[in-house]
């Protein structure tokens, strides 16, 4: 108990250091752009800033304090009346905070953060529209020729009309990621990405169905993998709801873009 107590001041001052690099480090190897929005870039560079500050100064303190006692052990002492130290109880351990904060600085320091799976998409629940909990648009005008579009603008387009036969016959060049829904037939597969708003907690996928070519099957596209779709719209039946689908002419894999998000 006394050295968790001697260490707590020490256990502090490290974790807030710890934070301090990890937000810095993301930020410098590019990998911030996966965690959250680029809106708050600046504000998170800035608080890994002032907690290095924070924990550089309170680090100094802890070296005075330490010297300071040091002196005050070789020099005669006067005697004083002593209080007595009031103890209370708390339902952790002392410097469980500062201990959990530092091992989780340290697990992402040592380790690399990794985009959402298209299997974090089925689960969160695939769609080729927007969420109805997200702000709807009252109005939208696309004024981009359709081979233009990107998948987000195509899902933004459905949510304002979600009749899929308004854009039969309209070319498609869209970019993202593979994704295989069950009880769905071997020639389709759907085409997505994650959209975020603030961090990668309250990402969501959105995506297309694509019809593919005759001669081809998903297994040809593993999930995950990226891939630059071009062909035209069409109207398919899948699992009893007809939706707007993708009639790939040309399925083209790409590496996975440094910011695999969409806002």
């Amino acid at each position: 108990m006394v050295t968790l107590k001697k260490l707590g001041p020490w256990l502090d001052a490290i974790a807030i250091l710890a934070w301090g690099i990890l937000l810095l480090k993301y930020w410098i190897t590019g990998k911030l752009s996966i965690l959250i929005h680029p809106n708050y870039f600046g504000l998170t560079v800035a608080g890994g800033i002032g907690l290095i500050i924070i924990g550089g100064l309170k680090t100094w303190e802890l070296i005075k304090l330490d010297r300071a006692k040091q002196k005050s052990r070789t020099s005669p002492t006067i005697n004083s009346p002593k209080i007595a130290a009031v103890e209370h109880i708390t339902l952790f351990p002392p410097s469980f905070g500062s201990t959990l904060m530092l091992s989780v600085a340290l697990i992402g320091l040592t380790t690399t953060p990794r985009t959402f799976t298209s299997q974090t998409a089925l689960e969160r629940g695939l769609t080729e529209s927007l969420p109805i909990t997200r702000l709807q648009p009252q109005e939208f005008r696309n004024m981009t020729k359709p081979e233009m579009r990107s998948l987000v603008e195509w899902v933004r387009l459905l949510n304002f009309n979600p009749e899929p036969d308004t854009y039969i016959g309209q070319k498609v060049k869209v970019q993202g990621f593979v994704i295989h829904p069950p009880k769905v037939a071997e020639q389709y597969l759907w085409i997505g990405r994650f959209i975020i708003t603030c961090c990668a907690a309250d990402a969501y996928p959105v995506g297309l169905p694509v019809k593919l070519p005759p001669n081809q099957t998903r297994a040809a596209f593993p999930p995950d993998s990226w891939l630059e779709i071009e062909g035209e719209t069409i109207t398919a039946e899948l699992q009893g709801k007809r939706k707007l689908t993708i009639q790939a002419s040309s399925l083209k894999p790409i590496p996975e873009p440094k910011n695999p998000y969409d806002y």
